[in-house]
């Protein structure tokens, strides 16, 4: 019903402004008149559509262009007849310029055009926001490790609030039954490697005696060695000193780190 209402009065719109212009082919006592009423029937046109200025800010001035376009161009038509020259030329192009314009607004119904662009445009948000919502978040690859150790540290330690969060393991090497040697390094380069060792402690229910935080010989902080359990001891012989047994592990795993002592102590399973 309002639709129609609509339409009946947008024609009716269409008649009065060629009716108008008609009139100022003749008089340019109707300029000034006809122009003022074509201003006030678009802000009152455009007030009684709240939807074409309500619209998304992305059409809004687009839909209200299309929806005032017949009535500027009614406006410049009735002020270029009062400017133009009097003659028959000239008068015949006024008149087709007039006809031209009611054509157009007849056909064309600029006000349905806007209301309809408003409408698609507010359909293709509501579809962009529904498909947004219905959308799964994209979850991050899961990490891939390189050994089951190494899977333990990072789903275990590294974890956010963990003994080590951002780290990973690089190397670990089974120094005796009772001592274990891990390289960790940092996940982004740059930045130190940081690790608790009450939190460590924690979580491999270890005395923190026995957590060793150290530097690797030829690295920076982005990479630290750390030792956990009791260091081994070696058995007394030519050659066979702790100091040459921990530099053949270091050669492999670790080159450079010495062997400071030598303790025993049983190392949980997770590492081994």
């Amino acid at each position: 019903m309002l639709a129609r209402v609509r339409s009946t009065v947008g024609r009716a719109a269409t008649v009065a402004g060629a009716v108008v212009l008609t009139g100022g082919l003749g008089t340019d006592a109707v300029t000034l008149p006809g122009a003022a009423a074509t201003v006030v029937t678009a802000g009152v046109g455009l007030a009684v559509n709240p939807k074409v200025w309500r619209a998304p800010a992305s059409v809004r001035w687009t839909a209200i262009s299309l929806f005032a376009a017949p009535h500027a161009g009614c406006a410049v038509l009735l002020v270029g007849e009062r400017l133009a020259p009097d003659t028959g030329v000239s008068l015949l192009v006024q008149a087709a310029a007039a006809a031209l314009w009611t054509g157009a607004t007849w056909l064309l119904r600029p006000g349905l055009t806007a209301r309809q662009f408003v409408d698609e445009a507010l359909a293709q948000e509501l579809a962009e926001a529904q498909k947004v919502e219905e959308e799964p978040p994209v979850e991050p690859p899961a990490p891939t490790y390189d050994s089951p150790q190494a899977r333990w540290w990072g789903e275990r330690i590294a974890i956010e609030g963990g003994a080590a969060p951002g780290t990973v393991l690089l190397e670990h090497r089974q120094v005796s039954e009772q001592c274990l040697a891990l390289i960790i390094g940092a996940q982004e380069r740059g930045q130190p490697v940081e690790i608790t060792k009450p939190g460590l402690s924690a979580e491999l229910d270890l005395p923190e005696e026995l957590i060793d935080i150290g530097p690797v010989p030829g690295r920076g902080v982005g990479v630290r060695l750390l030792v956990l359990g009791q260091r081994p001891v070696a058995e007394a012989g030519p050659g066979d000193s702790d100091a040459e047994v921990w530099a053949e592990i270091a050669a492999t795993a670790m080159p450079g780190v010495e062997l400071i002592e030598a303790n025993t102590y049983e190392m949980p399973k997770e590492l081994t």
